[in-house]
This record gives structure tokens, sequence and C-alpha cells, in this order.
């Protein structure tokens, strides 16, 4: 298909820039947004693209090109964070604690973007595309879910991206292979024995246990590129007084691994090292471990066919191939561990970090990303 896609979405440019201000002024948290996927399914339908609700706020459209063919899916993420926005942005979040601190709702107006786009060219699609808006990144993962809902059945490949303030606007990045860490949480509550803090000898101090065992977790990792791995200590809670030996205390934090076999390794040595601090110290531990997102792991072709068409797209320069994996996760790896798929980075045009209460993408990075994802599907299918 000989489309211009980047001009046609530069001409589509006010409508989308309004789009994406309306999802940012009304951010919501995951599995409560309700408002934003009205907005969505309303979009959708002006566009002629059928919808359906999933799982409360989930929403699933078709678009049904010309002739029977492949199945691509372009997923985004909806949901927000509460993070008290400071982005002074006119545009700036209208919910008191509540922000689009991750980008998603850039996420969200670039695939319907591409929806508007691609449904404009839909007598010349040799195939269909499937759009799955997702809740819940941010929290327990709504992708599994979708997955579990019957999303990807007939789907052949799927498609995803994420805004990068590590990249100028205009340029994306593309990995192959491991990009994302997979994840495991993990609770940790130690019991021990009160007593007088001046009589020390007569109890045992869960709270000195978890200082040490927090200075041991967070010393496993290899600083190794092909064992990189990550250990953080989010939350520790001990002690009633500061005169009484605390009885309890309770830690959660998050293993982050890149590769199956680093992952299962990684598992075994905090448990190692949680039997050896109890052993030691005389604390009972109960340790609680359990699988989050699975990583992202990047089909090679089809991460092939994404950077050749955002330099099609783009021009030359302006594609990168990223080198070092993230050790941030994301559950879009899910829809990966079904189908073969890739995952790009766009350039965000603003270098505040992610979850920042300053992080405010341009506005131009959706429409740059609608028309890379119409021009990745459209390759996609036209591949037959």
């Amino acid at each position: 298909m000989s489309i211009d896609w980047l001009t046609e979405a530069e001409r589509a440019e006010p409508e989308l820039t309004a789009l994406r201000h309306a999802f940012h002024r009304c951010p919501e948290i995951g599995n409560r947004e309700f408002l934003t996927a009205a907005r969505i399914e309303d979009y959708l339908r002006g566009c002629g693209i059928e919808t359906k609700r999933l799982l409360g706020t989930a929403v699933v459209g078709r678009l049904r090109g010309a002739v029977s063919g492949p199945v691509a899916a372009l997923r985004a993420d909806m949901d927000a964070l509460p993070v008290q926005e400071a982005t002074g942005a006119a545009f700036a979040s209208e919910v008191e604690g509540m922000m689009h601190a991750c980008g998603h709702d850039v996420h969200i107006t670039a695939a319907l973007g591409a929806a508007k786009l691609l449904a404009g060219h839909r007598h010349e699609l040799p195939g269909s595309v499937v759009f799955l808006f997702q809740p819940d990144e941010e929290g327990g993962g709504g992708a599994r879910r979708m997955i579990d809902e019957g999303v990807l059945e007939g789907v052949d490949a799927v498609f995803g991206c994420h805004v990068s303030p590590d990249l100028p606007l205009g340029h994306v990045g593309i990995k192959f292979g491991k990009f994302y860490a997979a994840s495991d949480l993990f609770d940790l509550t130690l019991t021990g024995k009160s007593a007088h803090g001046a009589e020390r000898e007569k109890g045992v101090d869960a709270l000195a246990a978890a200082a040490e065992l927090v200075g041991e977790l967070l010393s496993l990792p290899e600083r190794t590129p092909e064992a990189r791995s990550v250990v953080s200590i989010g939350t520790l809670a001990a002690g009633t007084a500061r005169n009484i030996v605390a009885e309890t205390a309770e830690l959660s934090g998050i293993l982050r691994t890149l590769g199956p076999e680093n992952r299962i390794r990684m598992r075994s040595r905090i448990e190692e090292t949680v039997r050896s601090l109890a052993a030691r110290t005389g604390v009972r531990a109960e340790l609680r471990l359990r699988e989050s997102y699975p990583g992202i792991v990047n089909d090679e072709s089809m991460t092939r066919l994404a950077g050749d068409a955002a330099e099609a797209l783009l021009g030359p320069g302006r594609v990168h191939v990223l080198s070092e994996p993230t050790m941030a996760t994301e559950d879009f790896g899910c829809f990966l561990q079904e189908r073969p798929g890739s995952f790009t980075h766009i350039g965000a045009g603003c270098t505040q970090p992610l979850h920042s209460s300053a992080f405010l993408p341009d506005d131009r990075a959706a429409v740059i990303a609608a028309a890379l994802h119409a021009r990745l599907v459209s390759d996609f299918l036209s591949r037959g």
C-alpha cells in the first residue's frame, strides 16, 4: 500500500491533540477507566469500527479490511497513576492526586489515530486489525486477563509502543530480543520476640534482622550484562515504640530479571538468603514470592518490520537499534508470550522521567506514533 501515513496523521493533528488533552485532563486508575473507555468506544464507532467491552473497562475494536487475510492487533494501555501533576500544562489533570505520568494518554491517542487512518483505507486493507485498549497496566496487569477473555483468537501478530524521554521527538527505538525485565513481587514477614530495650538480649529483634536482610537482598544482583537483575525494597514497617525490641517486621519489594534462567536463579537466591538470615538471627521468616509480568522479548522478524516501517516513515537516522534492555517492566510481554510481535519506543519530546509529576510528552508524539502504527500494521497485512 503506497500511502503517506505521516502526512495523513499530520492532517489529523488538531483532532488528535484535542483527544490527547481530553484523556490527559481526566486520568483514571487501573480498572476504573470508565470515562476513558466510553470515549474510546465513541471514537472507534465514529470511525465505523465495531467495539465490545470486556472486564468492565477493556475495549476491543475490530476493523475489517476489503478481503480476508492476516489479522494484526494493536495494543494501548489506558490507566493513570496516583501522582499529583506538576506540569503547569493548560490541559493538566483535573483529578486531584491523579495524572497520566507514564504517557498512556499518548498511547491511547496514537492507537485511536491509527484506527482513524486505517479505517480511511479499509477498502485497501488485505486483512483485519484488532485494537486492544487495556486497563490496569500499572497495577495487577490487565493484559493476561484480556488474553484469558480470548482477545487474541485469530490474531497473527501484536504490536505496541511506549513513549520514551530518552529519545528525541520524531525518533523511534527498536530492540531485538530481550527488551523489558520480568518481575516477581515479594512480601516478607519476620517474627521475633519483644523485650525491653534495656534488655535486648532477652528478645529476638525483628527490626535488626530486617535491616540486615535489606542490605543482603540489595547486594544479590550481579553486575553482568548476561545476568542483569535488580532487587528493590519499597516498604519496611517494624516496631511499636522506641524502647521495645520489635517483635515483627514486614518488607515488600520487587525482583526484576532478564531471561528465564536468571529469573529462576534469582528467586532461589532470595529464598536461600531469607532462610540463612532466619537461621542466623532466630527470627521466623515467612516469604511470599509470586510471579508478576513475564518480560518483553521481541520477535526478530516483527522487530525488523517495525524498524523498516519507522525508517520509511521518518527517514534515515531516526531509527535507533537499542543495545541495552531496560529493567522496567510492562505486561505487553503477556501478549508476546502468545503471538509474535514487537514493542517499540517513541520519542516523547520531553526529558522528565517516566512516573514523574512533571512528565509531559509533546502532543506530536501521538501523531507520529499513530502514523507509525498505521504504517506497521499495513506493512504486516500486505505481507500476506
